[in-house]
């Protein structure tokens, strides 16, 4: 990719993109600190616990809303915005927080009522269904709350607003990370409660974080998505936020499902293959989040410049914010290629030998993918941007059900081989998915700009 950056235009991306960063990072710590603070606590089972609950809760989350429903009002927002309609960008945000009221209701029930169950469905052991049914049953609650909140933090994001949500995200973790402390291990007077303890502890931190949205949503958000929208509801402009999320929903389900079957398949090689698997992945979540904040950015700012039909600039930021985020995520691919075992050993005991050794393992395999991750999220961030969700959608579906999935069931359920090559397995899913992503974003924009120099003629 042959392009010169401007300075204008990576200090447009950057204001944007470092704050998404920075939110999606403190989000995702959350996770990242129950997982560490019970790895710490109870060793492989523990790990084992928390991660299966969490993947199983957060896939559910990001199908539905995370990378559905808040990518298509982000979208929509963002082009409304850019085409001076700030009535249709608030009705947008409005319908977007109805539908997922409702949807995230579905959701946490069905995770709370039905907990046991998904569990033992997943391959868990005695133990491990015991622990993680509490997990499950307590953090549902926090869940439904966390998916709204995922929503309102779309709605800012649209206009350009991604420094509350980081402020707001910082809170929540401080509430989260001191409540781990105090609940797991048993401090300041409180009972040590463990698993238990974690679960609680996230719950109410996103709680908190909901609440403190809501207030700034309706008291200070320039996008106001009020009560008028949902009586007067518009049959087609709810049907045009479908039409938009649901592609979104589809890539992310591809995906998702396809890791959380391979999860599955990953159970039976044991709780140390598992634990060892688990906090590889933890630790790569910490990595992509870069990837997901350029991806932020170019959803917002191509929206933005697609909404005042100038396809031009909206290729320029795509490919600004494609170069920043592969630039950052390659560092991260040295520093697993350079400390995996000192990464492992924050999530362990020492004693978990078997543990550090395979995980240690498994991060250096994972540095092969982090460059192509970066193409394949923050490119297909801006198709979104421009109104395709249905390429990446395609994309990520071959992907995942015709690569990663067929050679997961073949060599480590069939085969169980080391849990090391999974990660060959990812690695060999994201080349050809960031590389296909590339090559169709090329094609697409070429076409805009073809489009646009007719117009110029006619």
């Amino acid at each position: 990719m042959f392009f010169k950056l401007k300075k204008e235009t990576v200090k447009n991306v950057l204001s944007l993109a470092l704050p998404a960063v920075g939110e999606m990072i403190l989000y995702m710590m959350i996770w990242v600190f129950d997982t560490m603070m019970v790895g710490q606590y109870g060793g492989n089972v523990a790990v084992s616990t928390v991660g299966l609950s969490s993947e199983i809760m957060y896939t559910f989350s990001g199908i539905f809303i995370s990378v559905g429903i808040s990518v298509a009002v982000t979208s929509l927002v963002a082009r409304n915005i850019g085409a001076k309609k700030l009535q249709n960008a608030e009705e947008y945000a409005a319908l977007g927080i109805t539908a997922v009221t409702i949807i995230s209701f579905i959701i946490s029930s069905i995770l709370f009522i039905f907990s046991k169950n998904i569990l033992k469905i997943a391959g868990a052991s005695t133990e491990v269904t015991i622990y993680g049914e509490i997990y499950m049953k307590i953090t549902s609650i926090g869940i439904f709350f966390n998916m709204i909140t995922n929503v309102f933090s779309a709605i800012l994001r649209g206009y350009g607003n991604t420094k509350t949500p980081l402020l707001i995200s910082l809170v929540v973790n401080v509430i989260n990370l001191s409540l781990d402390y105090i609940l797991i291990f048993g401090k300041s007077g409180f009972p040590e409660l463990g698993i238990k303890g974690a679960a609680i502890a996230t719950t109410l931190a996103q709680i908190t974080g909901f609440v403190i949205f809501l207030s700034y949503i309706l008291k200070k958000s320039q996008i106001k998505p009020k009560i008028k929208y949902i009586y007067n509801f518009k049959v087609d402009k709810f049907i045009a936020l479908l039409r938009l999320s649901a592609p979104s929903s589809l890539q992310e389900a591809s995906f998702s499902i396809s890791r959380l079957l391979s999860t599955f398949f990953i159970m039976h090689l044991g709780t140390i293959a598992f634990a060892a698997n688990q906090i590889t992945t933890t630790i790569e979540s910490i990595s992509f989040m870069p990837g997901w904040g350029f991806a932020v950015a170019a959803t917002t700012l191509v929206g933005h410049k697609t909404g005042e039909e100038n396809p031009k600039k909206a290729k320029e930021y795509a490919y600004t914010c494609t170069i920043l985020g592969v630039g950052i995520m390659t560092l991260c691919s040295v520093l697993f290629i350079l400390l995996p075992n000192s990464l492992i050993n924050f999530f362990i005991k020492s004693s978990e030998t078997e543990v550090i050794r395979l995980g240690t393992l498994c991060l250096m395999v994972a540095s092969i993918e982090q460059p192509f991750m970066a193409i394949s999220m923050i490119l297909g961030g801006s198709l979104k941007g421009a109104g395709d969700t249905k390429t990446p959608f395609k994309v990520s579906f071959v992907s995942s059900w015709f690569i990663r999935l067929p050679l997961i069931l073949y060599f480590i359920y069939i085969l169980k081989v080391s849990v090391v090559y999974v990660w060959f397995i990812t690695a060999i899913q994201w080349i050809f998915d960031g590389t296909l992503i590339l090559v169709l974003f090329t094609r697409k924009f070429k076409k805009f700009n073809i489009e646009e120099k007719e117009e110029r003629l006619a």
